[in-house]
């Protein structure tokens, strides 16, 4: 199954964790928390542990990102896990990853396994899919 949607960042908040022992490199890492809202197929709220390098200036870096998301994809309520990552240097995305945690579904979602992706389109609206399969 597939569903669609979009989200809007509700909360950006930057963390004061940093790797120990601090090591020094070309770009600053860093762990935020993330909240998330969002609509249409997909439906709900999810809490982000965002952790990057990156150099704000140029828009150049990679990030990791654990979501647990609680809502519903087309009208299945229920909870679940999912990591994404990306690299840019400033204007792109690349090596993208994106899945579903097993084991992670709850509710209706018990047993999700799957893929998906995020973009950002040329307006600045975030959206997403997921390709999935509840067993």
């Amino acid at each position: 199954m597939k569903a669609t949607g979009t989200f809007e960042i509700i909360a950006f908040d930057p963390t004061d964790l940093t790797p120990r022992p601090p090591i020094v490199t070309g770009l600053p890492v860093g762990v935020s928390t993330m909240t998330k809202s969002y609509a249409g197929e997909i439906e709900g709220q999810s809490a982000t542990l965002f952790t990057a390098a990156f150099d704000i200036d140029s828009g150049a870096g990679t990030y990791i990102a654990m979501e647990s998301f609680e809502g519903a994809l087309n009208g299945t309520a229920g909870a679940f896990n999912f990591v994404h990552s990306a690299t840019t240097g400033g204007t792109d995305r690349t090596d993208e990853f994106f899945h579903i945690a097993p084991a992670s579904g709850t509710g209706g979602l018990t047993g999700i396994t799957g893929t998906g992706a995020l973009w950002v389109d040329e307006r600045g609206k975030h959206h997403i899919w997921f390709e999935y399969e509840l067993g």
